[in-house]
This record gives C-alpha cells, sequence and structure tokens, in this order.
C-alpha cells in the first residue's frame, strides 16, 4: 500500500509546503494545479483527487496509516523473533550424541594423536570461546563458539527500519520547507506572523560575478536572521554551504533580476516603492506582477534587453472588473509603458505614475526545518550496526569429541556466507600439526 500511495506522490505534482501556510496560499496552489491537469483529467477529476488528499499525498491520513501499519507489522514481528533469538544464542549444547559426528555428513571431520587440552588451544587461538564437558562413557566433548550473540543484531537493523519510519512521520508532520524570495534590501518572515520565536531573514547584500554577462560563475547572499527584533546570525551562504539557526537551515536555492519601482498616486504620495522580484518566465524573458497595494490594479512586468544593452522594464497596467463563471479575474488592461532606469511616465487612466528607480536581484531561498533528521542520523547508526555486525562477524561454532582410545570427531556450523573449506581447513591444520605419536 505504501509503495503504491508513494507512485502516486512521486507522479502527481504535490502542493509545497508554503501552500499550507493560509488559505490564499493553498487556493494559489491549487489553481496551479488545475491549470497543469485539468485539461489532462477534468476539473472534476482534479477535485476528487484534492479531495482524496492526491496532491498532498505525503500528508495524507491514507500515507500516515500505512507507516503506523508498517511499523506495527515490524514492532510485532521484532518481538515474535526475539525470545526464540535469545534462545537460540543463549542455549548451548555442548555435548552432542555420536551419530552427529559421522564424517560421512557435510562440514565434518574425523582423527586421531590429537589430545584434549591442544583441541581446547587450537579453538582458542582461532578466537572461539571454548567450553568442555565428559560424559558417562570417558568421552570429553569441547566446544567452540564465536560470536554468540551476532543474531541479535537483527534486533538493531529493526530498530534502525522503526526509527526511520518515524523519522519520515515526524518530518511530515512538524517538518517546513519553503521557498523564499527576498529581494536585496528586503526583508520576509519565515514563519507566519504572530508564530512565537518568528524568524525573519534579510538579504544584505547579493553577489553573481558574471551574471550580467549571462554566465555568473558563482551566486552568494549575504544573509542576516533575526527574532524578536534582534540578529541571531549572518553568513555568507552560497550552494552546498547553507546557514543552520533556530531549527532552520537555508540554502541558496537561485535568483534572479528585481527592478525597482515606485507608483505615486496623483498627489505624488508613494503607493509602493520597492523591488518587485521577477519570478515567472514569458517568451524567455523574466516576468512579474504586482498588485498594488490599496488599489484596485496591478502592474505586469517583463524585463528586455534593448539594442544598446540597456535594461528596459515593459509595463502593463491593469485593474480587476470582475470575475467569470469559474472565479477567474477578469482584467481590462490600459495602455503600456517601457521604461528604461531613471525614466518615470503616468498611467493613463489610473491617476497614478511609475518609475524605474534602479536593477537589483532577488535570492531564492530554501527555508528547511527537519525535526525528523537526528532520527535519521540514530536510524543510520542502527541500521548500518546490524548489517554490519551481521555480515562481517558472523556466528561460527565447532564441536569435538575425544573418545578414550583417542578417535577424535569434529563438526563445523556456521552461517551461509562463510567460507567453510576455507576456515575450517586452517582450523584442522592447526590440529594435525598438534597430533602426537600414537
Amino acid at each position: 500500500m505504501l509503495a503504491v500511495l508513494a507512485v502516486i506522490g512521486m507522479t502527481l505534482k504535490q502542493l509545497p509546503d508554503f501552500a499550507f501556510r493560509s488559505a490564499g496560499d493553498y487556493t494559489a496552489a491549487m489553481d496551479a494545479l488545475h491549470d497543469r491537469y485539468d485539461a489532462l483529467l477534468g476539473a472534476g477529476a482534479v477535485g476528487v483527487l484534492e479531495r482524496l488528499g492526491a496532491f498532498s499525498m505525503f500528508r495524507s491520513p491514507w500515507f500516515s496509516l500505512g507507516l503506523f501499519v508498517l511499523v506495527i507489522s515490524i514492532v510485532v514481528c521484532t518481538l515474535n523473533r526475539t525470545p526464540r533469538l535469545w534462545r537460540g544464542v543463549r542455549d548451548v549444547r555442548v555435548v552432542q550424541p555420536e551419530p552427529y559426528f559421522d564424517p560421512r555428513l557435510p562440514d565434518r571431520a574425523a582423527m586421531r594423536g590429537v589430545a584434549a587440552a591442544d583441541v581446547a588451544g587450537a579453538f582458542r587461538r582461532r578466537g572461539f570461546r571454548v567450553r568442555e564437558a565428559t560424559t558417562e562413557d570417558g568421552a570429553t566433548h569441547v566446544y567452540g563458539d564465536r560470536h554468540q550473540y551476532t543474531k541479535m543484531a537483527t534486533l538493531l537493523t529493526h530498530a534502525g527500519l522503526i526509527t526511520f519510519l518515524l523519522a519520515a512521520a515526524v518530518t511530515s508532520r512538524l517538518g517546513d520547507e519553503q521557498g523564499l524570495v527576498v529581494a536585496e534590501g528586503e526583508s520576509l518572515t519565515v514563519q507566519p506572523i504572530g508564530t512565537p520565536g518568528l524568524l525573519l531573514v534579510r538579504n544584505l547584500a547579493f553577489d553573481a560575478p558574471g551574471f550580467d554577462t549571462g554566465k555568473p560563475t558563482d551566486f552568494t547572499t549575504d544573509l542576516a536572521v533575526f527574532q524578536d527584533g534582534r540578529q541571531i546570525a549572518r553568513k555568507t551562504i552560497r550552494v552546498n554551504d547553507p546557514l543552520s539557526i533556530g531549527g532552520y537551515t537555508f540554502h541558496q536555492n537561485g535568483f534572479g533580476p528585481a527592478p525597482h519601482l515606485v507608483v505615486r498616486d496623483a498627489a505624488g504620495l508613494p503607493l509602493w516603492d520597492a523591488p518587485i522580484p521577477l519570478t515567472d518566465s514569458a517568451g524567455g524573458s523574466p516576468y512579474g506582477i504586482l498588485a498594488v497595494p490599496g488599489r484596485d490594479f496591478g502592474l505586469q512586468l517583463l524585463l528586455r534587453r534593448a539594442a544598446d544593452g540597456r535594461g528596459v522594464v515593459l509595463i502593463l497596467p491593469y485593474e480587476v472588473i470582475g470575475t467569470d463563471a469559474d472565479g477567474s479575474p477578469i482584467p481590462r488592461n490600459f495602455d503600456p509603458v517601457a521604461l528604461a532606469k531613471g525614466e518615470s511616465a503616468n498611467l493613463a487612466g489610473l491617476d497614478a505614475s511609475v518609475e524605474l528607480t534602479d536593477f537589483s536581484d532577488y535570492t531564492l531561498l530554501i527555508a528547511k526545518r527537519d525535526p525528523g533528521q537526528g532520527l535519521v542520523w540514530i536510524a543510520f547508526l542502527l541500521l548500518i550496526s546490524g548489517i554490519t555486525i551481521t555480515f562481517y562477524l558472523p556466528r561460527r561454532r565447532i564441536w569435538a569429541r575425544l573418545t578414550p582410545a583417542g578417535d577424535l570427531g569434529l563438526v563445523w556450523r556456521s552461517d551461509r556466507y562463510i567460507d567453510v573449506e576455507r576456515e575450517f581447513g586452517r582450523l584442522l591444520d592447526d590440529l594435525v600439526a598438534a597430533r602426537r605419536p600414537a
């Protein structure tokens, strides 16, 4: 069930984490998914998939139920196997019946002329823990056990799997990952307003050597993080060199142009005075939209390069005059204007003006909070430890029975991935070397 749900979650584009910050963010993200899938599946089918949680599969109750059932299954399996594992490694039978040493059976050997003390000494030199016993018929039994408790390492492997699943549940429920578009010199909150210990990031400076030529060699952001009005961290971040503070890790992910516009009303009072990140693309050129605060009109912006190499911002003012049947806004466009740096123009029909004061850049940050990260490392250590112990320290056992007449029978037992011929052969060579004249 988890595999099927995971395939669905990897096939369908999932809602980003920021979509769950507010109703407006969720609506905007779902509108983008409707644009993507309505033509293929139909608006009704997309609505059904939304209600089933297909676009937030890894947050859905179905996926959580699958993880829960899998965890319970592994726990029950572990509890069921543990007593048998413990009995298998704890209960040691030193004395075996005579037919057990029949040399016609696999992994057996027989020889004469070796004393019991020499047998025990050879076992110990090969790293075996030795136990001895004598039966009523006068036979001496020597038992060697190496890595007796290795089988219990499977419990570490099971614990690692369970911890991995718990980490996934913790991250999906309590984690947060979102993109932050911050223009140079601007600030942006990381969590929703009102969150205790609210973090705020400020893009102090952005640098992309070679950006003007279209071939940047690097891009960095001088990033400061504030909490409760005071700066708690500052670092120049770049790709693969993030800043971690306050439970969040801030990764440098991208960048782009952000022309600085000043929009004024008819009286000359500013309605907007800040850079506008052009995060979208139209016709291969950077594109963005500004909804002017406090007014019912906005500006569509397209950045182009003039013949003389200067940057020119094409501005198309629009006004929303209503909505159509599916709730989409109905715009009315006004006369466009084109501005170079330092130029201004009146927006006909809107009693407003716009000025392009400068060009700056925005940086795209990925802010990630992963409370399950520590559990992942613990799970990794448990899993690797269990596998390493199981495969590199397998259990080996050997029984020896020495009769009063001097006949020695040997039985080797080990896991299937042990080279029996090599290891048992070396031990037999040691015993042959220890033989004494009759």
